[in-house]
């Protein structure tokens, strides 16, 4: 790494000339790279789960890019791929906080010792965070959408300069939102508002949710062209906006467009630069003396629950993964944005007049999720837990009381949001079919999430605000959630055909039937994949505190 020192001092007589600030740049890429590398050595899983994640993006990619080329000349091509560039703009800002990725070269927390300018600083984290999946990815949407809309000599020259203009505006924005909100995470005073934030990334994702699926209607294009109207004039999407004006003409508005395009990301910039100042130069306001009065409550709140719990090991444990939920920032977050994600989607689609009660089992698959990577959740203090668990037996006790612990939480949560579903749909006859297969469904995933658990564990590194996975892990983390959700879903079939078949037969009157059949096949199956997983958690103790202690 080479130094810098501040503006004004000199090197001392005698020393090495230090390496100019430009030499940041290569030397951050080359880690970035090298982190990547050393992480996908550990093993060939997570490097066949990492090679398979991105080949499977970059094809929607290269998907995206050819559909976006074959709208060339559509009547409407302007308004879907500004609107397109907006969302991409929105996502950048709010997928990084919900999905944390990157690597160390990206966390400003890790360099504070480091003697280094905050310009030169800046550049070399801007260009590191230009190498990944991700800005490819962007890269071809933005690309496409340009090639869409250009027409002529003078739209093409605009392009050059606005696709990159546009990428870097999204880099930017993800990058400065990123280091602002990272005290968020990891202050003690901060942990409220991590969970306010958490919400509000949840709420951003579902408009980033529904904005894609409003641009996805067919034949209602013509209806968005307001909104593109004014989307246009807000980077990344002015950057789109100049290359169609350029098309039509309106050179004095491509201008424009491109002048605000060029504007933003230098703003972004300056942002990001005095965010990473203040984050490296101010110390964490949390002292042990404010934190006291809030342990003692919560100390008694906790003994008072205590009491209401199980006796012995399962009380314990559901105790312990209870204290987790509300006292460690990133499970916090996790379970509000969880909760929050949870209760948009089915309300915000009746709402609308466009759902159906069976959405409301996206709560039930929102909060079963966070049976997935029990113990990596625990970091490298599951080494206790490891001390505890000499036999199958012990090991069905440990990810029964964890089982129980999100029944707590996720039944009534579950019940509540498909009983809102129903009242503003008016839709009171399918409550019991539909409760019976969140209940189903849930289950399904706490069987799959135990034995995900225990056979692909991986770490959710505590020292970063950006990620939870290690690098190196994070194709092997999406791999192991999406296969067991595919297999939830498919251990699910039975009752979904069950009533699948009852609609279909006309018997309607006996739906009913769904809610105590589901409710059983649930807890069938979260009994069996419990038990499945007891003895692979028994024998792969050593692998498991190796996996989840690596961050």
């Amino acid at each position: 790494m080479s130094r810098t020192l501040p503006t004004g001092t000199a090197p001392a007589p005698g020393a090495a000339p230090l390496a100019p600030a430009a030499s940041l740049i290569p030397v951050f890429v080359r880690l970035k790279l090298s982190l990547l590398r050393n992480g996908l050595r550990q093993s060939s899983g997570r490097t066949a789960a990492y090679v398979a994640s991105a080949v499977f993006a970059l094809l929607i990619a290269a998907g995206q890019l050819l559909g976006l080329v074959l709208l060339r000349g559509n009547d409407h091509a302007g308004t879907l791929v500004v609107l397109l560039a907006g969302v991409l703009g929105l996502g950048w800002a709010v997928m990084p906080l919900f999905f944390p990725s990157g690597d160390e070269t990206l966390d400003p927390t890790r360099l504070v010792m480091l003697p280094l300018r905050p310009r030169p600083l800046v550049r070399a984290l801007l260009m590191a965070s230009l190498v990944g999946i991700g800005p490819l990815f962007s890269l071809c949407l933005l690309l496409g959408s340009a090639i869409a809309v250009a027409h002529g000599a003078a739209a093409v020259a605009v392009a050059v300069v606005a696709v990159p203009l546009a990428l870097l505006t999204c880099v930017v924005l993800a990058r400065a939102v990123a280091t602002a909100n990272i005290r968020l995470l990891t202050s003690r005073k901060g942990r409220d508002l991590a969970v306010l934030s958490g919400l509000l990334i949840a709420v951003g994702i579902q408009v980033v949710n529904f904005a894609a699926q409003r641009l996805g209607e067919a034949g209602g294009l013509s209806e968005l062209d307001p909104a593109a109207g004014l989307v246009r004039w807000l980077p990344p999407a002015a950057a789109i906006g100049a290359v169609d004006s350029a098309s039509a003409g309106s050179y004095g508005t491509a201008a424009a467009q491109l002048l605000l395009s060029a504007a933003a990301p230098v703003a972004l910039l300056q942002l990001w630069q005095r965010s990473l100042v203040k984050l490296m130069t101010t110390p964490d306001g949390s002292t042990l003396a404010a934190a006291e009065p809030s342990r003692t409550e919560s100390a008694s709140a906790a003994g008072r629950l205590g009491r209401l719990l199980p006796e012995g090991r399962t009380g314990t444990v559901m105790l312990r993964s209870l204290r987790y939920v509300w006292r460690d920032p990133k499970t916090k977050a996790a379970w509000v944005t969880s909760l929050a994600i949870g209760l948009i989607v089915p309300l915000f689609n009746a709402i609308q007049g466009q759902g159906t009660i069976y959405f409301a089992c996206f709560a039930a698959g929102m909060l079963g999720i966070q049976m997935y990577n029990q113990f990596g959740q625990d970091t490298s203090a599951f080494w206790m837990v490891a001390l505890t668990i000499s036999s199958t037996r012990d090991a069905y006790l440990e990810l029964r009381a964890r089982a129980l612990t999100l029944l707590l939480i996720t039944l009534p949560y579950a019940t509540l949001v498909t009983v809102a579903t129903a009242a503003l749909l008016g839709d009171w006859h399918a409550l019991p079919e539909a409760l019976g297969l969140s209940f189903a469904l849930l289950g399904a995933m706490l069987a799959t999430g135990a034995v995900a658990s225990a056979r692909f564990p991986y770490s959710i590194p505590q020292d970063s605000a950006y990620k939870n996975v290690a690098p190196g892990q994070a194709g092997l983390a999406w791999i192991s959630i999406v296969g067991g959700m595919l297999a939830a879903a498919l251990i699910c079939a039975p009752v979904i055909a069950v009533n699948l078949w009852l609609h279909m037969a006309g018997a309607d009157g006996w739906t009913w039937l769904l809610l105590p059949i589901g409710t059983a096949y649930g807890a069938l199956a979260t009994t069996c994949g419990l038990r499945l997983a007891a003895p692979h958690t028994a024998t792969r103790l050593p692998e498991i505190l190796t996996a989840v202690s690596k961050g």
